[in-house]
């Protein structure tokens, strides 16, 4: 049986990450992933199928049954080697300082924050952004965050649909700022982006986006750490309050392994982590333990499509390209809101994608009419509930053993009531860039989930303590989305990366 100083389960940003600093130390890492390895070419990435949810890389062997709050009944997980930044539309946010401190409207009368500082990240969202080579543009957004450091790449040029978009922004008085992304546009040393149209929710055929797959990993195992993929972990073993072993099928061969390790990251995402701490029974270990697999957060996302005369995206380029934070903190209008949301843009969306959501003919019928669209994504922070939860049902058991996730979320009054404020400032917006009407579609997927492992300084109502450290477990740590008390309004993938990158860190001087 191999033995290392640390064993890290799961491949995406908080895995990734975590493993840099440790690698970097020269420790001996192994890292258990899922999924397997996305083959990249324009067949496998640019066809119909090429969307995650029409892939394999959407994972039924470990079924969500989702009672209440899910797009389906029976749900996938996201499962490939990179986690899902091989999918993601690259847009990697720094959350704004004030999404660290409590703020009762979100949290409730007990609200308490997250127990580290935007200070506490800010080197580490420094370190992150060098890493995923982000480019954009900075000092025009009011909300923009202290940074000691530019972005690493220039903003490339606009689309003409975006530019319209930004002019009609700007006529409404508002600040639209061009997205950071975590895409190749400045290194000719390797692929630079094409301006394709397959890019957020499909991997990249020419490895141009800057995925964990292509970017970090491949680095990570030339210096010393160790990957098994189509790996399903099943349990995690306790002996005097500690991880001993670790037990795991793999996907492909079936056979069962046990691994040791000196200390253990979990950063199985949001709905992962928390079905592997559950099967353990690790929850019984820590005094708040109750709050594993609770306050489950996801935003409250819906795209505000503008209906066009004629085809929106006259170059066929992706454009994905700008944000609008002016009512991240409120809108003048509302003053019962501290916060709100954020307005990114979103592309003309793949006819293969709509024939998905819209079955059957009316699909089909459908889908040639996409090219008359482009829109904004409204992203809503949505309320930390303790009803909202994912829970393991041991009467029924996957091909691995373990046993079923059932996910329950409902969204609050307050979350609804700021979408909908949100909403009609974006039909605005989109109207003024010449749309003729709008559509509204709502998102009920869990690709932005976070909050299920949270941590916290009180040790009954949270599960980690600042270090991310499981109580109650002397080695084990959470690094994934799970780990966050709030979700903010923005994309959680960079601030993953920025707190694996200082848990990892210091996990190192411990030694």
């Amino acid at each position: 049986m191999n033995s290392y100083d640390v064993i890290i389960i799961g491949s995406g940003f908080g895995g990734s990450m975590a493993a840099k600093p440790l690698v970097d130390a020269g420790m001996k890492v192994l890292m258990l992933e899922r999924g397997d390895w996305v083959k990249r070419s324009v067949e496998e990435n640019w066809g119909p199928k090429g969307s995650i949810d029409l892939s394999p890389f959407y994972d039924k062997s470990s079924l969500l049954h989702v009672p209440v709050g899910g797009n389906k009944p029976t749900m996938g997980l996201y499962s490939c080697v990179g986690g899902p930044s091989a999918f993601y539309g690259g847009v990697s946010f720094r959350f704004r300082e004030a999404d660290f401190e409590k703020n009762e409207q979100i949290e409730g009368k007990d609200a308490q924050g997250w127990p580290i500082t935007y200070d506490d990240l800010e080197s580490y969202y420094t370190q992150a952004e060098g890493i995923l080579n982000i480019s954009g543009e900075t000092d025009i957004d009011p909300t923009e965050p202290r940074r000691s450091a530019p972005l690493p790449q220039h903003a490339p040029a606009l689309a003409n649909i975006s530019q319209k978009v930004k002019s009609s922004a700007q006529k409404l008085g508002l600040h639209p700022f061009q997205l950071p992304l975590a895409i190749n546009y400045e290194d000719t040393s390797r692929q630079t982006c094409l301006s394709c149209k397959t890019c957020d929710t499909f991997a990249c055929a020419v490895s141009a986006k800057n995925d964990l797959a292509t970017i970090l990993i491949p680095q990570l195992t030339a210096n010393g750490m160790e990957l098994q993929h189509n790996m399903v972990v099943t349990r995690l073993n306790v002996l005097n309050r500690r991880i001993v072993s670790i037990e795991c099928v793999s996907k492909t061969s079936k056979q069962s392994y046990t691994f040791k390790a000196d200390k253990f990251i979990l950063a199985a995402g949001a709905l992962g982590t928390p079905h592997i701490l559950l099967s353990s029974g690790l929850q019984h270990y820590n005094p708040g333990g109750d709050v594993v697999g609770r306050y489950l957060m996801r935003h409250l996302n819906a795209i505000i499509f503008g209906i066009f005369p004629g085809v929106a995206d006259k170059e066929g380029r992706f454009h994905k390209q700008l944000a609008i934070l002016d009512y991240y903190f409120g809108h003048p209008q509302a003053p019962g809101f501290n916060k709100l949301g954020s307005l990114q843009q979103m592309p003309t969306p793949p006819a293969s994608v709509v024939e998905n959501e819209l079955k059957g003919v009316l699909g089909k019928v459908l889908s040639p009419a996409v090219k008359l669209l482009s829109g904004l994504l409204a992203i809503v922070e949505d309320q930390p509930q303790y009803n909202n939860a994912l829970t393991i049902d041991a009467a029924f058991s996957d091909e691995f053993g373990l046993p079923r996730v059932v996910i329950n979320h409902s969204y609050s009054d307050r979350d609804n009531a700021a979408m909908k404020i949100l909403t009609e400032e974006g039909k605005k917006i989109m109207k003024g860039a010449g749309a003729l009407t709008h559509y509204i579609h709502n998102i009920r997927t869990f690709s932005h989930a976070v909050g299920t492992v949270r941590m916290g300084l009180n040790e009954k109502t949270s599960a980690l303590d600042e270090h991310c450290h499981f109580r109650g477990i002397d080695n084990l740590y959470v690094t994934d989305g799970s780990v966050m008390p709030t979700s903010a309004a923005l994309n959680p993938s960079l601030t993953i990366a920025a707190n694996a990158l200082r848990v990892g860190e210091f996990i190192t001087r411990l030694n």
